[in-house]
């Protein structure tokens, strides 16, 4: 190697080295010239948060919640997960108001049961909703309802949602944190986010009409519109032969529109129970239906 090239080296190796100490002392200055120094609160209230990181509260997790809740951004009550004693001593810490939030909580749109929803098929793969919905449908005779595999109860980490005798998903609403994971669990979108207030619901999502719908399920809406001529106008309307409910008109919301269901696909929840109208139906069966792949 000639001596010209391994000063050449030389000088390139220095070269490099002195340009690496001043951008690391340029990044030094520039840190210490910008930097801007962190409420310490935000570590005392993250350590006070559950650390689910649930996202309940509208922020990406608990750090972020605790940052908006120092900066003024957001009232500690906005944390379903921690308990109401928690909530106030976050809020004392703080010097600010506890604040009120009404509890949320999901919602399945469906009653479907295996006792009163046909099957057309036994589907006998993987057990998973998301899996049956990829192998053609689960082998349920109505397109719009739920399987019953349980993802829902397997995604939610609160212990709020179990399945029943039946294969129904049902949610303990005093459990539930709004965390949204039934929500993204479930391939058929059945489950929504809805404050308690909202006490008139829709337990179905099919979109088949009178003896059609009744054929896959007997507790299905069957579009026959009792519910939106009872109700105050503009709570319900029907799109698609199913009633749907505007929520933005939930102060007119009663009982009253659930009455002449004769199927029970309305209902009036109340403390976390269903209430079917006068008119719905009696269910007595308990068992199974048997599947019957000519149920259309």
């Amino acid at each position: 190697m000639s001596s010209e090239f391994t000063t050449y080296i030389i000088s390139a190796l220095a070269f490099m080295g002195g340009l690496g100490i001043v951008l690391a002392a340029v990044l030094a200055l520039a840190n210490k010239k910008l930097h801007v120094q962190e409420d310490p609160r935000i570590d005392e209230v993250e350590g006070m948060l559950p650390g689910t990181n649930c996202g309940a509260c509208g922020s990406p997790g608990c750090r972020a919640f605790a940052e908006a809740c120092v900066g003024g951004n957001a009232n500690p009550s906005k944390c379903t997960v921690s308990s109401r004693d928690m909530v106030a001593f976050i809020a004392g810490y703080l010097g600010v108001e506890v604040g009120e939030q009404e509890k949320i909580v999901a919602r399945l749109a469906c009653a479907g049961g295996n006792h009163v929803a046909r099957m057309r098929a036994n589907y006998a793969g993987m057990g998973s909703c998301r899996a049956a919905v990829a192998a053609g449908g689960g082998g349920k005779a109505c397109a719009w309802g739920c399987l019953g595999l349980g993802d829902c109860e397997e995604s939610c980490g609160f212990d709020a949602i179990h399945m029943d005798r039946h294969g129904l998903p049902v949610v303990d609403e005093d459990k539930c944190v709004a965390c949204n994971d039934c929500v993204v669990a479930c391939p058929l979108d059945l489950f929504s986010l809805h404050p308690v207030s909202h006490q008139l619901w829709v337990a179905c999502k099919s979109l088949a009409q009178g003896d059609d719908a009744l054929a896959d399920c007997d507790v299905a809406c069957t579009g026959c519109a009792r519910c939106a001529a009872d109700a105050p106008e503009g709570l319900i309307c029907m799109k698609n032969n199913l009633a749907v409910v505007d929520y933005s008109k939930n102060h007119l919301a009663s009982r009253i529109a659930t009455e002449r269901c004769p199927t029970g696909a309305i209902v009036w929840y109340d403390k976390g129970q269903a209430i079917k109208g006068g008119a719905a139906r009696k269910i007595i069966r308990k068992e199974p239906l048997p599947i019957r792949p000519d149920s259309r």
